[in-house]
């Protein structure tokens, strides 16, 4: 099972880890794309009021761009410590056990605007780049990737549970992925998608996938083992998956 999150716009600081090695991550036929976008940030850097505007930062956001002019210079995280916020803090890696980081780390993946696909334990430095920027004299980040990550991920011979949102999805879509859509139901039984919230049951939910011993293959098996776990998981046919939850 592979389990694609989505990266966040936060980026924990630092890192011991060595400088960045585009051809140690994993799918290393994506290094050509990642070598030309990580080039193109770095120099982007250089030229503060050109980034600002390439990746919507205000001028109190300049430390993201003095960020991206060390790209191959700063210390490196795994991937799932790198990404904050709300999903990751949900997701809790930190808190695994040593056999259930070994597992979340084969498990789970991140899409990124940046490196096209990360394995969990795959180390990135800390960076600004999302599935929304247009960098200055290249195609957007749906050209240069779907061609590229697309074939990857269609290659991907185990169940694929799709938990990116919709701008790092259209990078490059997942044929036969299994997707999930929270719903939140109001004791009067009305429902709503839940927004605020999302992330947080997705960073859960994807606790519950890296860490199970289960290899549910297919979109039925992943379904009853949601619902064994106690979720409101509902099926009507196809690879999607609806997880409803109480509202606040």
């Amino acid at each position: 099972m592979l389990v694609l999150l989505p990266p966040s716009e936060t980026k924990a600081p630092g890192g011991e880890g060595p400088p960045l090695d585009l051809g140690a991550l994993t799918a290393p036929e994506l290094t050509p794309v990642r070598t030309g976008l990580a080039e193109a940030l770095v120099a982007l850097a250089g030229d503060v009021p050109a980034s600002r505007a390439a990746l919507e930062l205000s001028p109190k956001q300049d430390d993201e761009i003095a960020r991206n002019a060390t790209l191959f210079t700063a210390g490196t995280l795994p991937a799932l410590e790198r990404y904050t916020g709300v999903l990751y803090d949900a997701l809790a890696v930190r808190s695994l056990t040593r056999a259930q980081r070994a597992r979340a780390d084969r498990r789970l993946a991140v899409g990124s605007a940046l490196f096209g696909l990360v394995a969990g334990g795959d180390r990135i430095p800390a960076y600004r780049l999302s599935a929304g920027s247009a960098l200055p004299g290249l195609p957007t980040l749906r050209a240069l990737w779907k061609p590229a990550l697309g074939p990857v991920l269609a290659g991907v011979d185990e169940l694929v549970v799709d938990l990116r949102s919709g701008s790092y999805a259209v990078l490059a879509p997942v044929p036969g992925a299994v997707t999930v859509t929270v719903l939140s139901e109001r004791p009067d039984g009305t429902r709503a998608v839940v927004s605020h919230f999302n992330k947080a049951h997705k960073g859960r939910l994807a606790r519950l996938l890296a860490t199970t011993t289960a290899e549910p293959g297919d979109v039925v098996r992943l379904r009853t083992l949601l619902r064994r776990a106690g979720l409101h998981v509902e099926h009507d046919g196809g690879t999607a998956l609806t997880l409803v939850v109480p509202a606040h």
